[in-house]
């Protein structure tokens, strides 16, 4: 599979490398492939998805299943369904088809026009009908409401022909000497014909009246255009209701609204080659535009170029496969191509297993199509002594300079400059050492809070570099550079503590992580004591073998885990004990309430309610009676819990239940013991 890509867009061709001969047996096949590395690692996503000599057009099915081909020779037509990835059935024709169309969702109606004047229906079981027009035919459009054709061609008769009624209707009579091509919008049925005079005449097919008539030939005439002939109108294809694009012979595409008779955009190939087909991407607001030459992306709004593609040989079709991102075309070559590109859309469903292989291709990225080859100037080409091989077959122009073998343009620099090897090495071993400073942790970029912290996103950043470079990735701003955080990094009141309960339950590895990070903030605090500016790692394990050895694996995590509950268990048992022995050991002293003159003693409760206290007072005096439970949680606030106080009368009357509780029991125990005694007759009377 060969890859290239322009504009940074990833083009895939499915259908490089060489093929094997039908009449190959599978024998000879298999050796081949075992000898030959390109037929080995080529990608056949078809089988046998070409033609004996040329391909003309190309068209998939409504419904996706079917893509049908035609081409010579002998002239024929090939089905190929894509659930099977093989090809359904061929039929061969008696001339050689202009263009086709498929009627119907699947291949069961398909009409071909042919060069002889011939209309040739076919049906699922193969040729139906067979009809001639009175002139050349170039093109023709399906009219779905009146189930009419419209054929143009070397007339200025548009003629019509009704499949339902299977007769000629009356014809409609244009300005225009010869028309190439015509299309109908799926919209509002409009139908469009482009002339060989440059002209697009509009039509209403429900009063056969001429509704419009836009002169393109004359807008295709910029500044910066030569023309030397008049441009005629070689493609046209409608976009919903009210856009249209028409490609002229002289190869401009123009981008109309049909509400206006000036095109909004005018893009030129720059080959001077007619404009053969335009496809619409919707998704991408693209235009894709293709003569025999080249295909070309471009913004439909900007006209600025998304992507092109330069086939080997020249391009008869494209069709663009619906919702996906594959592009199949018709060339002058036994071979169709297929590509695919992975911007435009998904993989068909047929073959969605190209998505996963595309995805490793970019992980592992192989040789492109110019790997091996080298663009030099003249310049370069005088300093190797290559001046005298300019006009030869071992250079290929392109645009300022030329393209050279790879392995010529080494052997002609090692002979130019025996020590070129002795530089690159040195240049090598620089960039290297450069890499390795790179992830070395910075002393100025440790801050005054939270040093633990900020040494972990250091180590963590580094990581993250060397991955987002194997994945070609952009690297994400770092926390310790973020403006939002600066704050967690200066005040001290964000200082982390470590010895929290929700720290150390969230954080089950940090004590054997944070060891290392501790010997680091030692050795850097007394390098940064003695005034070293010197950034070095000190001697002893590499990074990497250091991180390796702080990994661990799951079972690990919940020993862990279960230790850190075990030690705050006891850590907790710990300040209850302590809390008890103070208790234990404070000697309660009388408690005098001062009286102020005119106020009664009635009793303490009174006074005691008097006496104001402060929140911190009565909070401590909660906290030592076990009422009040202030614990921090894991966000960083604060949570207190509240125990209610009985009150005297509900422990009185608690007391009084437990009493009454008793007092039944031992009836009841008397009442079963004295039962017990009358049955053995021991009572006496």
């Amino acid at each position: 599979m060969q890859v290239s890509s322009l504009n940074e867009v990833k083009i895939y061709s499915l259908s490089a490398g060489r093929s094997l001969p039908e009449w190959l047996s599978d024998r000879k096949k298999r050796a081949l492939q075992k000898k030959d590395v390109d037929i080995r690692r080529r990608i056949e996503l078809i089988q046998d998805f070409e033609m004996p000599t040329v391909s003309t057009k190309i068209k998939v099915s409504r419904d996706g299943q079917y893509i049908m081909a035609v081409g010579t020779y002998k002239p024929r037509v090939r089905c190929f369904d894509t659930y099977q990835l093989s090809q359904k059935f061929e039929r061969c024709l008696d001339s050689e088809v202009v263009t086709f169309e498929i009627l119907s969702d699947d291949y069961s109606k398909i009409v071909f026009l042919q060069c002889g004047r011939f209309v040739e229906f076919h049906s699922q079981h193969g040729h139906y009908y067979k009809t001639r027009i009175p002139k050349f035919g170039r093109d023709f459009s399906y009219h779905y409401p009146s189930c009419d054709l419209y054929f143009v061609g070397a007339s200025s008769e548009v003629y019509r022909l009704n499949l339902e009624q299977g007769r000629f209707l009356n014809s409609l009579q244009t300005e225009a000497s010869e028309s190439s091509v015509c299309d109908i919008n799926p919209v509002h049925f409009l139908f469009a014909m482009g002339t060989a005079e440059g002209k697009v005449e509009c039509w209403d097919p429900r009063t056969r009246n001429r509704v419009g008539l836009l002169d393109c030939a004359l807008s295709s005439v910029t500044a910066d255009t030569e023309i030397e002939g008049l441009p005629s109108i070689s493609a046209l294809k409608f976009d919903g209701a009210l856009n249209m694009a028409v490609g002229t012979s002289t190869g401009q595409v123009l981008l109309y609204d049909l509400r206006s008779s000036n095109p909004l955009i005018v893009k030129d190939h720059h080959y001077g080659l007619p404009i053969k087909s335009i496809q619409f991407h919707h998704q991408l607001d693209l235009i894709i535009s293709a003569d025999s030459r080249i295909i070309k992306m471009w913004n439909k709004d900007t006209g600025k170029i998304f992507t092109s593609m330069e086939p080997e040989h020249d391009i008869n079709d494209v069709c663009l496969y619906p919702n996906s991102g594959m592009l199949m075309t018709a060339n002058e070559a036994p071979k169709m191509n297929i590509y695919y590109i992975p911007v435009l859309g998904p993989a068909p469903k047929w073959c969605s297993f190209l998505d996963n292989l595309t995805e490793e291709l970019e992980e592992n990225p192989e040789s492109t199509v110019y790997d091996d080859y080298k663009f030099v100037t003249r310049k370069d080409l005088e300093n190797l002594g290559l001046a005298h091989l300019i006009g030869s077959s071992l250079l290929r122009a392109y645009m300022h300079g030329f393209f050279m073998d790879i392995r010529l343009y080494h052997k002609a620099k090692m002979m130019a400059n025996p020590f070129a090897y002795e530089e690159y090495r040195r240049e090598k071993i620089r960039q290297k050492i450069e890499e390795t400073r790179a992830q070395r942790v910075q002393l100025k970029k440790l801050p005054k809070v939270n040093k633990e912290l900020a040494l972990k996103l250091i180590e963590e950043e580094g990581e993250e570099q060397q991955f987002s470079k194997k994945r070609k990735q952009k690297n994400l701003p770092s926390l310790l550079k973020d403006d939002r955080f600066k704050v967690m990094f200066e005040n001290p009141d964000f200082q982390v503590d470590e010895q929290s309960e929700e720290f150390r339950l969230l954080n089950p590895l940090v004590s054997k992580i944070s060891e290392k990070r501790k010997r680091k903030l030692k050795i850097l605090e007394e390098l940064e004591a003695q005034g070293q500016e010197e950034e070095e790692e000190p001697e002893g394990k590499a990074s990497d073998a250091e991180s390796s050895e702080s990994s661990d694996d799951e079972k690990g995590w919940v020993e862990e885990v279960r230790k850190q509950r075990k030690l705050l268990r006891q850590e907790e048992k710990l300040k209850r004990q302590e809390r008890f022995k103070e208790d234990q050991q404070t000697v309660l002293k009388p408690h005098f309430f001062e009286i102020k003159e005119g106020e009664e003693f009635r009793s303490f409760k009174d006074s005691a309610k008097k006496q104001k206290k402060t929140l911190e007072d009565r909070l401590k005096l909660e906290e030592k009676l076990g009422t009040l439970n202030v614990s921090d949680t894991t966000v960083g606030s604060k949570q207190a819990t509240f125990k209610l106080k009985k009150s005297e009368q509900q422990r009185k009357q608690q007391e009084a239940e437990k009493r009454h509780r008793q007092e039944r029991k031992t009836l009841r125990r008397s009442a079963s013991h004295l039962k017990s005694r009358r049955g053995r007759g021991q009572l006496f009377h």
